[in-house]
């Protein structure tokens, strides 16, 4: 046989396997049909681009990372309780409340925790003492983990009050993502391993062996204190939340007692365990009930196919009475999340989106503004809080749901990022949030639809561009 025929057919087997993988594969009819026929038009150039771009490596990647966790057999709180106790609980939940759930059980298979407190803490200000408070008075153990931790002035406070921790007999143990590491400079792991101080990072990134993953990245924020107090939501830990100067950001983290602690420590527990190769301590006792508030823990990433988070937001949205309100540093929602918001918008919900005037990574901002218009037309209102820049995460619905965390509305955060949200039943909290969103919409300018749809052209070109880039933004 020619030497010519046998290549023809080896590119013609190779197209075809390509086109097949995408076909089974790909969730998108579009997409599927975009990689199939260039497969079969292009069997050379088209089936490498296929395997070098289409592909999901971050998921297959992610995968093989769960394996690894859960070969740590770590044994903790994230398991139902007994079902007889739950079914009294639902009992005692107002009727606005057993939708909201029941949605975020059937998405998380995980039931809620009652007999918490959880207390909002506003920038910087008021986030960084409490936790280096959490940590002075430490008895047993600390657990940190963020994906960024400057060595500035914040982030050596930080430090010193780690190692002082560790040097009193406190059980001490920092977790810092790879990526997050090399903007904070490598030197924040070393000064905490000289002060002998338990420290590792998750995923790091070199170049030998080569290592560079801009995917899955640990981007959850908590600290866990002898599995009473916990803080968690997007703050990482440096002066930039603490200034008064042009590199200022406004933020809010969470400070949580109660059961829910548990829930937190377990995460750090299972992190730790693949990061470091083995489990750090065991965990304590949940602790007794401190509040009336009812919660869980949402742990998400591209480990987990079910996308726990970007599921519990839509179905959150589809079951609003009234009302949702989001606060987001970063928008680029998926096709099926633009849907479920203009559908809520166009039922009459009055649906409210605050996003920062100036974004910093400009890109983003220029996509997420290609996705205004329908929006707009929809009735969803949007507005653009002034500076300093806001990298807030908050979702609530109604008077009664509350989710916040680490987590933006964009593909990095719901499909790539290991992310960590709690979520919140309780009308008292969310009431003392919503003021908080309604206060920052009085001093934000609402977007409107003729500033979207009278954009130059070449500005609506350098959004819509940009848009194309959205899912790897």
């Amino acid at each position: 046989m020619s030497p010519y025929v046998l290549l023809f057919n080896f590119f013609f087997i190779l197209s075809l396997l390509g086109a097949g993988h995408a076909l089974l594969t790909r969730k998108q009819p579009n997409s599927a049909l975009v990689w199939v026929t260039l497969c079969l038009s292009l069997p050379v150039v088209g089936v490498l681009a296929y395997v070098v771009f289409g592909v999901n490596r971050v998921r297959r990647s992610a995968t093989r990372l769960r394996e690894e966790f859960e070969q740590q057999n770590i044994t903790g709180y994230l398991k139902p309780p007994d079902h007889r106790a739950h079914t009294c609980l639902l009992k005692e939940l107002p009727e606005e409340l057993i939708m909201m759930e029941k949605i975020g059980r059937a998405v998380t298979g995980t039931f809620p925790l009652k007999g918490n407190n959880i207390e909002p803490l506003y920038n910087g200000q008021q986030a960084y003492p409490a936790m280096l408070d959490a940590i002075k008075n430490a008895n047993e153990s600390v657990y940190l983990s963020t994906f960024l931790l400057d060595k500035d002035p914040v982030g050596r406070r930080f430090i010193n009050s780690l190692v002082a921790a560790h040097k009193r007999g406190v059980h001490v143990a920092v977790l810092i993502d790879g990526f997050g590491l090399l903007l904070s400079w490598r030197s924040v792991i070393r000064i905490l391993k000289k002060h002998g101080v338990p420290a590792t990072v998750f995923l790091p990134l070199s170049l030998v062996p080569p290592q560079i993953r801009l995917n899955l990245r640990n981007h959850r924020k908590l600290l866990a204190v002898d599995g009473k107090v916990g803080f968690t939501g997007g703050m990482n830990i440096g002066g930039t939340r603490n200034s008064k100067g042009n590199r200022r950001l406004t933020d809010m983290h969470y400070r949580l007692t109660g059961p829910i602690v548990s829930q937190l420590q377990q995460i750090f527990m299972e992190d730790w365990a693949y990061a470091k190769g083995a489990a750090h301590q065991p965990l304590p006792a949940p602790m007794d009930h401190t509040g009336d508030i009812l919660a869980r823990v949402i742990k998400d990433g591209p480990d987990n196919p079910n996308n726990p988070l970007h599921t519990s937001i839509i179905a959150t949205i589809s079951a609003a009475k009234h009302s949702v309100r989001i606060i987001t540093p970063y928008f680029l929602p998926s096709a099926e999340l633009i849907s479920v918001i203009s559908v809520a918008a166009l039922r009459g919900i009055a649906v409210t989106i605050i996003l920062p005037v100036k974004s910093n990574w400009p890109f983003v901002h220029w996509a997420s503004r290609n996705y205004f218009k329908d929006l707009l037309e929809a009735g969803v209102r949007i507005f653009y809080q002034p500076q300093p820049f806001c990298h807030t995460k908050l979702f609530v619905v109604d008077d009664c749901y509350v989710q916040f965390g680490s987590a933006n509305m964009d593909p990095r955060s719901l499909r790539l990022n290991f992310e960590l949200n709690v979520e919140v039943l309780d009308m008292g909290l969310a009431q003392q949030l919503i003021t908080h969103v309604d206060e920052t919409v009085l001093r934000s300018e609402e977007v409107t639809h003729r500033e979207i749809v009278l954009r130059p052209l070449p500005v609506r070109i350098r959004d819509a561009f940009f848009w194309l880039f959205s899912p790897y933004l």
